[in-house]
Formats: structure tokens, C-alpha cells, sequence
């Protein structure tokens, strides 16, 4: 009969076994894991003897995606009970009496953050629960790359059961969380919650794990724990795979035990040979009890500075004007830079530079930016999307715009590749809107996505879209609260077509604290209404304001001279609930957009005189 668990790892270090995946893959499986818990349960079996052969004393369940979330992507949602109770059921039976079986549980997050801690709590209660009723050893939290659902969960477990807690956190770079947390930091966090066991899995191999491991002390109550990935992975005709250095993963597993480690295994890309590597290599398996530290280089003390942009500090206080002049999708240039010099002149507070709008490929709006800040002396309020850039990309994007001075931008989605020029082409969407938002956020802090510190801190102001043209609001305002939360510093608004839309965004606005832009965009003609309402994603033309366009006729002048009374009147009730004005520049008719600036000058004149003779 076996110790209890957290007894025998105090006074022994363990070993743990590799990747699960990482077998199957091997097997030719490519697609959800834990499926086959149930379909191929031979497999899974097969699996975990290969471990407990190699001389592993501790296995994990093949549950780290058998989560309500995760399982929903392969339809299998309904399957989160069966799945998992075969997972322990396969692992007990491989066990015996013997070893050690760990009720793995994996991070939701991950790179994504879009996922509500309530809904992480729910997915998570139902594996734990689960792995209770079953009767696991112990609970192994693994990859967890963002540490508030980690401590979210942990509070759950050491709540609602006694059994051992194991929680791991994954870094991207070493010794430091993606939340700037450093890793000695993020034990202690643990410790207090009760965590049992902490520790760090995934991501890196051996060799940075060693290296992050030496800059933290022995935990004062926790034990210690450590999975590596084999290597960095390699792709070799489509397929990944890791270096088979057994050895040397069995020699850095020594240095890590030295370290302070009580458990130890592997993580993606490890096998049976690099356990039975370790098992062979690791003798002596008294824990360590005591280490020297390696001090690690102080960084930088990155000095916090004030982010708001004189745009947003205007705002606050009197009527501003954006306007969006797109970048031109060629290289003849003379027209939109005469609009860009035409606009600044005319009292512009900002121009706004769209990212390949529609999904159609543009003079890059960065370039763009650089050169009306130094040729033309404007400011630029660049849109940056998701679709376009992977997470390096907008990492690298961002860094960029900092360097050329750039301090307004708007994070958007983006609209989706296939309705563009280039129908082939992918949507890459990393990040949502509302996690580009906190990524912008965290670069202000001086810290990059990995956490790693830029030396200095960005000083950007970002803005966030809003659409007041869904039929549903109150969806939409859910919405405009999750982007307030993520740190939206001002709203930029759809075009507005209808003074009852106009009042309904108003009333929207007051739900929130942040300053908005209202987009007004004047209508051409008749064909050019109809076809917004009708084909542009996110745009509603009032019934009222489309048939007074097919009453102006096919008259292009009269049509105009129709679209921009509109305009004017939608102008001049925006004025009255709104600081902010965005004026959407149709097909490089910049003069119009400057027709429609000297009506707000008049406007505000206009009040200005009737306050001084009240």
C-alpha cells in the first residue's frame, strides 16, 4: 500500500511522466486527445504503461482539454463527464497500487484572455468534481500562462476539497510571468492560497527552466515541481517534433533536483526514453533542502508617465474633430496627401488612418502616419486590427508606432479576410479586439505580451470601436463595458445615419465614462445609401433618411447637395450630445469632410455668441 501522495513526495523526489499528446501524435492521432479516452481507449492505456515501464512513479490523467470549453470545439461538449471519468479510469487501471494518478486540469486562457473567469470557474468545478467522485491522487493545474485564472482555480480546488493541489504556471520568457510577475512572486502568491505543490510546466525546455529555477528560493512551505518541454519544437514537412537529447534532459533533470525539486517529468515533446533517462541518471533521490541563488541582473526601473494624448485631454473639454481619410489601396499618392495637407489645414484634430478597411490592401497606415507627422506636422490616430498580424507581429507593430511618435490608436478587429481583394488570403486573429486593448495597456506598464520589460513604457491613448446600429443594444453595451474594462480610453462609433440613433448612442454613452466620437459620413446619391444599408457589415440607413436620398433623383448634385443637408442636421443635434465628432471622408472627397468642419466652426460660433447675450 502507497504513502499518501504529498507524504511521499516530502521525502522523496518523484518522477512524473512525459507528454501525452506527444505518444498519440506519434500514433498518427491528430485531433482532440481526450476523445479518445473513449474511442480508442487502448491507446491512452498503452500510453501510460509505457510510462509506469520507463520508471515513472507518478502519471497524469489525459484530461488536460477535457473541458467543457475545449471539448465544445470538437462537438463534444456533452461528452466533459464521460470523457474524464474514463480518463481516471485508464490512468488507475495502468497504476495499480504502485503509482501515483494525477487529475490533470489545463489553463482555458492560454494566449487568448476572452474567456470570463465565471465561465472558467463553471468548466473547471465540473472536471474537479469529476476527479473527486473517481478518486484521484492528486490535482495537477497545468499551462496556465495567465495567473488570475490560476489563482482563480486554486481557490476553488483547496475550498471545495482536501486533496493535494499541484499548480504550475508557464512563462514565455524566463523567470517572468505575462503578467510581469516574477517567478519567485508568483510562488509566493500560490503558497498563501495553499497550493500544495508549485511549480512550472510547458513553453521552454530544460535549460531555461534550470536557469529560471536558480533565481528563486526554495518555497517556505510548498514543494517544488518542474515539467519541461523536450526542446523548442521544430517543423519538419508540416510536422512538429522535438530534439531526442535524452541524456541531456536526464543530466539538466539532475541540476534541477538540485534546485529544489520534489517532482519531476516532461512536458511537450518528452517520451518514455527521456523518463527512463532521468530514472537511470537521478540515483540519489533525497530532495534538496537548501541552494545557493543566482542573483539575477536588476532591470531597469521603468518610470510610469501620464499616457493621455492631448486628443483625449481635448476631448474631455470641448468639441474635437477626427477625420478618417483612408490610405489609398495604389501607389499615386498626389490626391490623398493634397487631402491630408487640405484637412490639417483646415482645423483637423486628428486624422484617422484605417487598416485595410473591408479587408482590402492599402498603403501601410504606419508609413502613412510617419509621414504626415513630419511632412505635414498632423497628428495620426492609427486603427490597428487583429486580422492582419500574428501576436509577434502586433507586438513588433506596436513597438514601432511608439518609436515614430505615434500615440493615438484604435484597436479593432477587423473585418475578415474573405470579404477582401484577396479571398485566399487568412484572417489571422491572435487576439480579439478586447485582448489587443489590454495588450496596448500592458505595453504602457513597460512590460511586453511575454511580460518581459520593454525599459520603457509606451504612451499610447487607445480608442475602441462601437456599433450603434445593432438592433440589439444592450448587447452592444455589454460590449462597450467589457472594452471599458479591458482599458479603452474613448469610444470611435459606426456612422450614424438617423437623429433617433443618434439619441439612442447618447444614451448608451452615459452608461460609461469615456469620451466618445460619433461617426457622421455624408451620402452621395441614392445607390450609395442603399448599398451601405444594404451590403456594408455594421451600417443601418433609417428608412426616412433613404427615402429622402431617392426623392434628390439620379441628379449627382442634387443628390449631394440632399446627402450633406442630412449630414448638417445630424451634425448639428451630434453637437449637442457629443465632444467628439468623426467624419468618415467618402472616396477621397476630402472638401467635403472640409465643408462639414466649417459648419461645426460655425455651429460652436454660433453658440458662443448666443452664451455671451443670454
Amino acid at each position: 500500500m502507497k504513502a499518501p501522495f504529498l507524504e511521499q513526495l516530502r521525502n522523496k523526489v518523484l518522477i512524473a511522466d512525459g507528454a501525452m499528446g506527444t505518444l498519440l501524435y506519434s500514433y498518427g492521432v491528430d485531433h482532440c486527445n481526450e476523445e479518445l479516452n473513449l474511442s480508442h481507449p487502448e491507446d491512452v492505456l498503452r500510453v501510460h504503461e509505457q510510462y509506469i515501464a520507463a520508471g515513472a512513479d507518478v502519471i497524469q490523467t489525459n484530461t488536460y482539454g477535457a473541458n467543457y470549453v475545449k471539448l465544445a470545439r470538437y462537438g463534444l461538449q456533452e461528452q466533459v463527464k464521460a470523457i474524464n471519468t474514463a480518463a481516471v479510469r485508464l490512468a488507475k487501471q495502468a497504476a495499480g497500487d504502485d503509482v501515483y494518478v494525477l487529475g490533470t486540469i489545463g489553463g482555458l486562457r492560454g494566449i487568448k484572455q476572452d474567456i470570463s473567469l465565471d465561465e472558467i470557474k463553471r468548466s473547471f468545478r465540473e472536471q474537479l468534481y469529476i476527479f473527486l467522485m473517481e478518486g484521484v491522487d492528486a490535482i495537477l493545474l497545468e499551462t496556465y500562462y495567465d495567473f488570475e485564472e490560476l489563482q482563480a482555480v486554486v481557490k476553488i480546488a483547496k475550498n471545495e476539497c482536501e486533496l493535494p493541489v499541484i499548480a504550475e504556471v508557464s512563462m514565455h520568457e524566463v523567470g517572468v510571468l505575462q503578467n510581469g510577475y516574477s517567478l519567485q512572486q508568483a510562488f509566493e502568491e500560490l503558497e498563501l492560497l495553499g497550493a500544495d505543490v508549485v511549480g512550472v510546466n510547458c513553453r521552454m525546455g530544460p535549460f531555461h527552466m534550470l536557469n529560471a529555477l536558480k533565481q528563486v528560493p526554495i518555497p517556505k512551505k510548498a514543494l517544488l515541481s518542474v515539467y519541461p518541454n523536450a526542446s523548442l519544437p521544430q517543423v519538419e514537412e508540416g510536422r512538429y517534433s522535438y530534439a531526442e537529447e535524452f541524456q541531456y534532459f536526464a543530466e539538466i533533470a539532475v541540476e534541477l533536483k538540485q534546485q529544489g525539486v520534489h517532482l519531476l517529468g516532461g512536458c511537450c515533446g518528452t517520451t518514455p526514453r527521456h523518463i527512463q533517462a532521468i530514472v537511470e541518471r537521478l540515483q540519489d533521490r533525497t530532495p534538496v533542502t537548501v541552494k545557493e541563488l543566482v542573483v539575477k541582473r536588476a532591470e531597469r526601473v521603468i518610470e510610469q508617465t501620464t499616457t493621455e494624448s492631448p486628443l483625449l485631454q481635448k476631448v474631455r473639454q470641448e468639441t474635437t474633430v477626427l477625420v478618417e481619410l483612408d490610405p489609398p489601396k495604389h501607389l499615386n499618392t498626389d490626391r490623398f496627401y493634397q487631402g491630408i495637407e487640405a484637412l490639417h489645414k483646415a482645423g483637423a484634430d486628428a486624422l484617422t488612418l484605417a487598416d485595410n478597411p473591408l479587408a482590402s490592401p492599402r498603403v501601410g497606415n504606419d508609413a502613412v502616419a510617419a509621414i504626415i507627422k513630419t511632412r505635414y506636422g498632423a497628428n495620426p490616430l492609427v486603427h490597428l486590427t487583429c486580422r492582419d498580424r500574428n501576436l509577434i507581429g502586433l507586438q513588433s507593430h506596436l513597438m514601432g508606432l511608439h518609436e515614430l511618435g505615434v500615440q493615438d490608436l484604435l484597436a479593432i478587429t477587423g473585418d475578415p479576410a474573405k470579404i477582401g481583394d484577396f479571398p485566399g488570403a487568412a484572417s489571422v486573429y491572435d487576439l480579439s479586439s478586447l485582448e489587443l486593448i489590454e495588450l496596448i495597456k500592458q505595453n504602457n506598464r513597460g512590460l511586453s505580451f511575454s511580460g518581459k520589460s520593454l525599459e520603457r513604457p509606451t504612451r499610447f491613448s487607445v480608442g475602441a470601436a462601437f456599433n450603434p446600429n445593432y438592433r440589439h443594444m444592450e448587447a452592444s453595451i455589454k460590449r462597450l463595458e467589457k472594452k471599458v474594462a479591458a482599458g479603452a480610453d474613448y469610444f470611435i462609433t459606426q456612422p450614424v445615419f438617423g437623429i433617433e440613433q443618434l439619441h439612442a448612442l447618447a444614451a448608451a454613452a452615459k452608461r460609461v465614462d469615456k469620451p466618445f466620437f460619433v461617426g457622421i459620413m455624408p451620402l452621395l446619391s441614392s445607390r450609395n445609401a442603399e448599398f451601405l444599408h444594404h451590403e456594408v457589415p455594421g451600417i443601418r440607413v433609417p428608412d426616412d433618411t433613404r427615402e429622402r436620398m431617392r426623392q434628390a433623383g439620379e441628379d449627382p448634385q442634387k443628390a449631394l447637395k440632399v446627402g450633406m443637408e442630412i449630414t448638417k442636421e445630424l451634425l448639428a443635434e451630434a453637437l449637442q450630445l457629443f465632444n467628439g465628432i468623426y467624419l468618415i471622408t467618402p472616396f477621397l472627397r476630402y472638401e467635403l469632410s472640409i465643408e462639414l468642419m466649417d459648419y461645426i466652426t460655425s455651429r460652436k460660433q454660433e453658440e458662443s455668441y448666443d452664451q455671451l447675450h443670454i
